[in-house]
């Protein structure tokens, strides 16, 4: 069962073949958590929305044509939910959470060198912090996700060559911020 497209198991699951499911879960609940996190530097709300991505797909299974990739499908539900969460909580604010994020970086008992990789990974994840939302979802896709252009392009419904120009501005303002919080 493994061997199926996951547009073949979501067009199973289109049809009620609802068990399904779990196979796409096991194959993306990682990757999506990974994004969301990235995207509200928040451990227990990208648990959440990955929940609610995964339930949005079942209700609105019935939209999935298989036309396009599964994947490209699923990052637009996870886009959406982020913004419904955001017009939830209304106090979006994703900038002062960082400092929380310091504790979960694992390792034991830390080399000179490894402490200062943590600390860069720190500030660097405060930099993202502070670029906009538009901003750090394009490098959360290029970077972390290591989406293709032409899959971001397709995701986000613009063509291969803006996602370039945005990815570009996004990386020298991250730059600049992050030169200006070290220096």
């Amino acid at each position: 069962m493994n061997t199926l497209t996951d547009n073949a198991i979501m067009l199973k699951v289109k049809t009620g073949d609802l068990d399904r499911m779990g196979l796409l879960f096991e194959r993306y609940n990682r990757q999506l958590y990974g994004f969301l996190f990235h995207m509200t530097y928040k451990r227990e709300a990208a648990e959440d929305m990955v929940q609610m991505v995964f339930y949005k797909m079942l209700k609105y299974r019935h939209t999935f044509t298989g036309d396009g990739e599964f994947i490209h499908w699923m990052y637009s539900i996870a886009r959406n939910t982020i913004i419904d969460e955001a017009k939830k909580n209304k106090k979006h604010s994703q900038h002062d959470v960082v400092d929380d994020h310091a504790d979960r970086i694992p390792g034991g008992v830390d080399t000179a060198d490894q402490i200062d990789k943590k600390e860069q990974k720190i500030e660097l994840h405060r930099a993202m912090s502070k670029l906009s939302d538009d901003q750090r979802e394009i490098l959360t896709m290029s970077r972390f996700q290591e989406l293709k252009h032409q899959e971001i392009a397709q995701i986000m419904n613009i063509t291969e060559g803006a996602v370039k120009v945005r990815v570009h501005r996004a990386m020298c303002e991250l730059k600049s911020i992050y030169t200006k919080m070290i220096s």
